[in-house]
């Protein structure tokens, strides 16, 4: 029962997930935070299994900053989408797979240029313009196919955010009352409130 959008802008990607970590029938808490920092300009979301999804987020979120020490240069958004992507098709031939679907989403700091990258968990990997993982891109994928269009403004994700999110209010038989949105954009990650 767990929804993540993220949808691309002129200069920047609004990204958003809910608040709740549910197993079956049962919440087991609200206020969740389904996202990491990777670096300055990039931020994954993350749905799946529950401690599959914080290892595997704290896995990646480590490595990505190790790359950056190492080598005093950040990974960009499409090497990093291309580091996870490997990391989930090397642990399917595993005996512990990670059952992770993740939403990449960041920006170039000398072009401005902002990417969304979606993965499943079995790590295939597209770069799209909008996209959503869990029971919200059922619901919320045409609206957002309908009402996107090139060189959004932040006013305008916010409120095509807004109307997927009550889209799913009114077809989903789950309420999903608390969603975290964050904006990455040239100046780093920031959170907003809708």
């Amino acid at each position: 029962m767990e929804a993540l959008f993220g949808i691309v802008g002129k200069d920047f990607v609004v990204t958003a997930s809910d608040r709740t970590s549910a197993r079956s029938i049962v919440i087991m808490k609200h206020g969740e935070d389904k996202s990491r920092e990777l670096n300055k300009h990039t931020l994954m979301l993350y749905t799946g299994e529950a401690g599959d999804t914080v290892q595997f987020a704290e896995y990646i979120q480590r490595n990505i900053q190790l790359y950056g020490i190492r080598n005093g240069i950040p990974l960009s958004v499409h090497a990093t989408a291309n580091f996870t992507r490997r990391e989930l098709a090397e642990s399917l031939r595993s005996r512990n797979p990670y059952h992770v679907s993740v939403l990449i989403a960041g920006t170039d700091p000398k072009t401005g240029k902002p990417e969304l990258y979606w993965l499943d968990y079995l790590g295939a990997m597209v770069k799209m313009n909008f996209a959503a993982h869990g029971y919200a891109s059922y619901f919320c994928m045409s609206t957002m196919d309908r009402y996107w269009k090139e060189d959004l403004s932040v006013e305008e994700a916010i409120s095509l955010l807004k109307k997927c999110i009550a889209e799913l209010k009114t077809r989903f038989i789950a309420q999903l009352p608390e969603f975290m949105v964050k904006v990455v954009d040239k100046n780093g990650v920031r959170e907003i409130q809708l």
